[in-house]
């Protein structure tokens, strides 16, 4: 079942929420929330185990990154792409650990269409600290991505004291010398499992790291997790002052 066709360019959760925030309130209340984009239908939107929102023409392969073990997606997609072509999307969520160049290469000959990117740190030092492995080739992932035809979204997630705004910084330089329109999910970090010791960024922390993006030239920039770091007044008063996306 789909209830909202989408092109190729637009298989990324950065343009889902301009179509949808994903409240549920139309279907619930019968009102649009505060900060819906009055685009779809309350019949489009539905009910998911992820929560409301509309059912797009996109398979996506979210969590549990395995690409290193790439035989399997690419079976799969190719089965996809058989029975649907190019009337379902394939889009991946993945760190990029596993999609050296060989295994994206042949991603991308099964069908693969969009990539989320999570690039967790750009400093090889911290980057370790967080995954215990080395980045370098994923810094070259989003040139090599979009050169593969592949659309793309980046998600950066900010950590105080380790992923704080000179990584953020750091990504802006890489990221809009690669191509200033990437879709940029800015996640504000909450604190779990071996992270518990971390705190969650302020107010100021993600404003500021949204304005460095900006700064760089950087044209597609969402703020995410929105209620970790201010009340549902202070959003209001965010979106007002600075014209915030968020999703």
């Amino acid at each position: 079942m789909v209830t909202l066709r989408e092109p190729k360019e637009r298989t990324t959760m950065w343009h889902a929420t301009s179509h949808c925030k994903h409240c549920g309130a139309c279907v619930e209340l019968g009102i649009r929330g505060d900060y819906c984009p009055n685009v779809l239908k309350p019949s489009q939107v539905i009910l998911s185990p992820q929560g409301y929102g509309p059912a797009r023409n996109i398979v996506s392969f979210t969590g549990g990154d395995m690409y290193c073990c790439y035989e399997f997606y690419v079976e799969c997609f190719k089965s996809i792409k058989r029975e649907f072509g190019d009337d379902l999307w394939i889009h991946i969520e993945t760190n990029g650990y596993g999609l050296v160049p060989k295994v994206l290469e042949e991603l991308v000959q099964a069908g693969l269409d969009s990539v989320w990117l999570d690039m967790k740190a750009y400093s090889k030092e911290i980057y370790h600290k967080l995954c215990g492995t080395d980045n370098e080739h994923i810094l070259e992932l989003p040139a090599r991505i979009i050169d593969e035809g592949l659309t793309l979204e980046v998600v950066l997630l900010c950590i105080p004291e380790l992923v704080g705004l000179n990584e953020i910084s750091k990504f802006g330089e890489l990221l809009s010398s690669v191509d200033k329109d990437i879709p940029i999910m800015l996640l504000a970090f909450f604190p779990e499992y071996k992270l518990r010791n971390l705190r969650p960024p302020a107010l100021n922390e993600m404003v500021k790291a949204y304005e460095i993006l900006r700064s760089y030239g950087l044209r597609r920039v969402k703020l995410g997790n929105v209620h970790v770091f201010c009340s549902h007044d202070e959003l209001k008063e965010l979106v007002k002052k600075y014209g915030l996306e968020v999703f």
